[in-house]
């Protein structure tokens, strides 16, 4: 049998995170990984010399920022132009990303271009926590009086969260979020795995063990204490602390009576964000000033990724669409959506295309900030002592890969803090004896 101080199921994001923190704490740690690579849904495939992460990703000024930059990785790439276009009724129209464009667009009326310059100019000072108790459709329309500034910052939220769920999302968070974005967002070399890699090399600097292809069947414990993972080969790593990064429902299945702790209340809760991605690689873009497209009235989003970041090795275009889509939606249709979107931005994209990648629907976040949740998990599961959750869907407010790191975070200081708290009673009883 293994022995290790600190065990983490699953190596993407979160479980990376988690395991470089507790290593440089100085605990033995282990990552079991399923796959043969690690990285999970932040994984990037080389196709005929381009780059695709798992639809469109975008590294805002929020956790995962500062974790990286903390850790020392390198995160080369740059950031973006927000010049961009708006998709209303059919038409490409000006997007009204700054000054200069809000006044030159033919979305709004003076009156609307007023409203929203206001609301430009103080967007970067509202305290968003007062509104973490609403839905966003109650901040939208207690604050908001044009129709199409409306329509506009649903576009702009749909955009910095994934999530059409106007009456479930809380609005704070997603407001917070608005706010990163507007500090600027990065848009990495060689997609999201050059990063995965790095975290790699810096837990294995670190001393962190990693054992893939390697599928978790069960985490045992015994009178309310964690006692170890099982894995379907057979292996078992015992651990005084076990962080799992799986989804909610996974999660339940691999602890036995699950259903009577607090693991339940958090899958039953849970809501899944998914979008539908279509990756392209073009030799060329037919309309190179159309880069950066929101969709106002649908539920859509494109960007040529290429033109901040390294993502080909012959100087193609790699562009990411996506389709936003909501609890339970239909995807049969959402190749068609996605190509359609091509076709109004970059007319004749098919005679330019070098390779593609498409996922029809894909989870962005096993759950999110929503009015409907009872309880925020983790970081610690309260009924079993050594037991601990992390993922972008253990969120306490942070939204996609802000709330992986954070959540991971969370879990190695609980653990560090418990650990604190016994060597204290050790020395009173001690001191007593």
């Amino acid at each position: 049998m293994l022995k290790y101080e600190v065990a983490v199921v699953g190596g993407g994001i979160a479980g990376l995170t988690a395991a470089i923190y507790a290593a440089k704490a100085g605990k033995q740690t282990i990552v079991i990984e399923k796959q043969d690579r690690l990285g999970g849904r932040a994984i990037s495939n080389k196709k005929k010399g381009a780059y695709f992460n798992l639809g469109g990703h975008a590294l805002y000024h929020g956790d995962a920022l500062a974790t990286f930059r903390e850790l020392g990785l390198s995160l080369q790439g740059n950031q973006p132009s927000i010049n961009g276009y708006g998709i209303w009724k059919g038409k490409l129209l000006t997007m009204p990303m700054g000054f200069k464009s809000l006044f030159t667009t033919p979305l709004l009326t003076w009156k609307g271009k007023m409203e929203l310059a206001s609301w430009l100019t103080k967007l970067g000072k509202l305290d968003t926590h007062r509104y973490d108790q609403i839905c966003l459709r109650e901040w939208v329309e207690g604050n908001l009086y044009d129709l199409m500034v409306r329509n506009l910052f649903y576009s702009l939220l749909r955009t910095a969260s994934y999530v059409v769920a106007p009456d479930l999302q809380a609005a704070g968070p997603v407001l917070k979020q608005l706010q990163n974005s507007l500090k600027g967002v990065l848009y990495l070399d060689r997609g999201w795995g050059a990063t995965v890699d790095e975290l790699e090399k810096k837990a294995t600097d670190h001393g962190v063990t990693f054992l893939k292809k390697s599928k978790v069947v069960s985490i045992d414990h015994h009178n309310g204490i964690v006692q170890q993972v099982v894995c379907e080969d057979g292996t078992k790593i015992q651990a005084k602390n076990i962080i799992v990064t799986s989804p909610p429902a996974i999660t339940c299945q691999l602890v036995p009576r699950a259903e009577a702790t607090a693991l339940h209340i958090w899958k039953e809760q849970a809501i899944e964000i998914t979008a539908a991605c279509l990756d392209v690689a073009l030799r060329r873009l037919p309309k190179p000033k159309q880069q950066f497209v929101y969709g106002i009235d649908q539920t859509v989003f494109l960007s040529n990724q290429s033109r901040a970041a390294y993502l080909s090795e012959d100087g193609a275009q790699v562009i990411s669409v996506i389709k936003y889509q909501g609890n339970g939606e239909e995807s049969d249709k959402e190749l068609q959506v996605l190509e359609k979107t091509l076709d109004l931005v970059q007319p004749g994209w098919k005679d330019e295309l070098i390779v593609s990648q498409y996922l029809p629907k894909i989870t962005v976040s096993y759950d999110f900030m929503h009015t409907k949740r009872q309880e925020n998990p983790g970081p610690a599961v309260p009924e079993i002592t050594g037991l601990y959750v992390a993922g972008e869907w253990v969120t306490h407010g942070e939204l996609l890969v802000d709330a992986a790191t954070a959540s991971a975070k969370r879990a190695v200081q609980h653990i560090l803090s418990q650990e604190s708290k016994e060597r204290g009673y050790f020395r009173e009883l001690r001191d007593i004896v």
